[in-house]
């Protein structure tokens, strides 16, 4: 009898329930029961039961949450059905519908032409990071590439490895763009626009591919030449270093004499007008000064030419220590002899030093003028 005939019959002992398990498992697979059609009645009735509750646990482990980081991604037999967002969600159990959980929101990395190996960028794979500039120079360069997962249906689905599909982009990408540029460029100034520019065609090329990944950064951690070419390398950097130095040095000299040399062209040129309008000047006086005389004199010759001579003469006496003697006079005169002597080696001295030193003023002139006239 089943137990739910009469809820105030007492449970059947342990020996009843295990030989109706086993008339049960017996009639399952053809056998024979022990026991009698009652117990056979009680046995399929525990049966039935289990299969529900069997039933009920299946339909449970359909139960799933979604983090909000996640993306679910439901196949049904396989092919893809829906996707889920984040929190509890129910579908077919196994095998019908199974559920991928995918984290969009986690930033992954890669690392071409090298391999972090305790936190440290030591372990090169000269096969990624050698390449030939456009110059025709080899580079070894290593980047680090930041990605995560835009699209998850994609990245499921689209690419068989979409991570080793973004290796062989990025490979790919950075000698076509190393190609492109000169060795000097890459390892100094264009580190930046290099890199740069391989996130922008990798990107380009992974949503050709529709391989659900997004690149969020890409950094170059190391450009420098082969390590068969450093020494020769260090040495036109030292050659390029020097050279910018001389220029820099040239600079500053060209800067320290070029305005001392035009101060002095422009003080040699103001003291050539100076000394232009000096005799410009001079020699206009002089000859308007000849032209008054020349008037003068065609007015008046014999006054002129004895007042000239009379200026001459004034002109060479006053600078000259003289004595007159009236021949005429018998009166007796005592002259220092050796006093007028000495006197007149000083003033011949102090004549000739202040020609040297001077032009002749307009007097003299005049005085040559008037003895050339003289003796014509």
């Amino acid at each position: 009898m089943a137990w739910n005939d009469n809820n105030n019959q007492t449970p059947p002992e342990l020996d009843e329930v295990i030989k109706d398990f086993k008339n049960k498992f017996n009639t399952a697979f053809g056998g024979k029961s022990s026991g009698n059609s009652g117990a056979s009645k009680t046995a399929k009735g525990s049966f039935k039961y289990v299969i529900i509750l069997a039933f009920i646990v299946w339909l449970a482990t359909g139960i799933y949450i979604v983090d909000p980081a996640e993306r679910g991604v439901v196949l049904r037999f396989g092919a893809f059905q829906t996707s889920a967002t984040q929190g509890p969600h129910w579908h077919i159990p196994y095998p019908i519908e199974s559920v991928y959980k995918v984290n969009v929101e986690q930033i992954r990395s890669a690392e071409i032409g090298f391999r972090n190996v305790q936190n440290s960028y030591g372990g090169g794979v000269s096969s990624e990071s050698l390449m030939l500039t456009k110059d025709e120079n080899m580079v070894d360069v290593k980047l680090a590439v930041q990605y995560k997962i835009a699209d998850a249906q994609a990245y499921l689905f689209n690419v068989f490895n979409p991570e080793l599909t973004l290796s062989h982009v990025v490979q790919s990408v950075i000698r076509q763009v190393v190609g492109d540029n000169t060795m000097d460029y890459v390892l100094t100034t264009g580190r930046e626009q290099v890199a740069q520019d391989v996130k922008t065609a990798s990107q380009s090329l992974l949503n050709e591919y529709n391989a659900g990944l997004m690149i969020t950064a890409v950094t170059m951690q190391d450009a420098q030449p082969p390590v068969q070419l450093k020494a020769a390398f260090d040495d036109v950097v030292k050659a390029r270093e020097d050279e910018q130095r001389y220029i820099n040095e040239a600079r500053a000299y060209a800067n320290d004499i070029v305005p001392k040399a035009r101060g002095s062209s422009q003080r040699l040129l103001a003291e050539a007008e100076a000394y232009k309008s000096e005799v410009v000047s001079k020699s206009e006086g002089e000859a308007y000064r000849f032209n008054q005389i020349l008037t003068e004199y065609t007015k008046a010759p014999d006054v002129t030419r004895e007042r000239l001579y009379r200026e001459t003469l004034e002109d060479v006496f006053s600078s000259t220590n003289k004595v007159i003697v009236d021949s005429s006079s018998n009166s007796m005169m005592y002259l220092p002899i050796d006093k007028l002597i000495n006197s007149s080696r000083t003033t011949k001295s102090s004549s000739t030093s202040n020609s040297f030193q001077q032009t002749p003023s307009g007097s003299s002139n005049d005085q040559s003028i008037l003895r050339s006239r003289e003796n014509r």
